[in-house]
């Protein structure tokens, strides 16, 4: 089973910030882990590249002691349900993370999509996308509108498949999760369908027939997918789709009520990131339950 033991936070002392950081503690309770709260405090450039009414926060050499019993302080009760450490950096926000998280082999990363008022509000959803597509480890963003969350519990988890290798580490998360916490799992397979043009241009062939051969298959590889043994407690659901992914992945989540989406995700080379762009970037912006993305080689 796979397991979440060293869980990173990077925290603004935004309120949103505060509400991913149930969900690591959450977690760090399933899974006996342990959080570290990480604060980055931006470099202060030039006025001019501020937008206006911005009040960036900036590190003073004398005020590291302080900004950690801040963090301390921002933690507040949730200090006591799980073992805590907190960190100070100074730099570009996306750039720390994740090397923080690869020296400190951090088994899972947990962030907010929006952050406070001000400068940090300005970047997060740049500095949370950076992480998304560098951080060796796993990701779990979590919007301001998820419900907080139960200890590490999911009922109705969704993962959607395009049997790409990264995929299938994310069935892979998927499935281990859904054990740990006996939900629910349902796969999803989104086959981009032709648009009207296309299907007038191709009217000689045999399209109805076409349509469904590409049901049947995609249905077949879905079922292949889980092991017989996990069957017995699993009882997954195999779903298969036409239209655009990142559409029917969230209309799934929201019909299905689900509580986590888990999506693997490619590589780092332009074509990753063009796929990145178009699929797991919206489900994460517009996603209302945490959505858990699962680093591919």
């Amino acid at each position: 089973m796979i397991g979440f033991r060293r869980i990173l936070c990077p925290v603004d002392f935004s309120e949103f910030s505060r509400h991913a950081l149930t969900h690591a503690v959450a977690m760090a309770q399933r899974y006996e882990g342990r959080v570290t709260l990480l604060y980055v405090a931006p470099l202060l450039p030039s006025v001019s590249t501020f937008p206006p009414s911005v009040d960036p926060v900036t590190m003073d050499p004398a005020s590291p002691q302080g900004l950690c019993e801040e963090l301390r302080a921002f933690a507040g009760p949730l200090r006591d349900q799980v073992p805590m450490d907190v960190a100070l950096l100074e730099g570009d926000a996306a750039r720390q993370i994740v090397e923080h998280a690869r020296q400190g082999q951090a088994d899972l990363a947990v962030m907010g999509t929006h952050g406070r008022s001000g400068f940090e509000r300005w970047v997060l959803g740049s500095v949370t996308e950076k992480v998304l597509r560098k951080a060796q480890c796993p990701v779990l963003t979590v919007p301001r509108s998820a419900p907080d969350a139960e200890p590490g519990v999911f009922h109705r988890i969704l993962c959607p498949v395009d049997f790409s290798s990264s995929s299938l580490l994310g069935v892979e998360q998927a499935l281990s999760l859904a054990e740990a916490t006996k939900a629910s799992l349902t796969l999803l397979h989104v086959v981009q369908w032709m648009a009207e043009q296309e299907l007038r241009e191709h009217r000689h062939f045999d399209v109805p027939e076409f349509r469904a051969y590409l049901y049947r298959d995609a249905l077949r590889q879905l079922r292949a997918l889980v092991p017989d043994a996990a069957r017995n407690w699993c009882e997954p659901r195999e779903m298969v789709a036409f239209g655009k992914p990142w559409r029917q992945v969230l209309q799934l989540a929201a019909n299905d009520c689900s509580d986590l989406i888990v999506m693997g995700v490619n590589g780092r080379d332009a074509m990753d990131l063009l796929l990145f762009g178009s699929t797991t970037h919206h489900v994460v912006r517009e996603a209302t339950c945490p959505v858990l993305t699962v680093r591919g080689a």
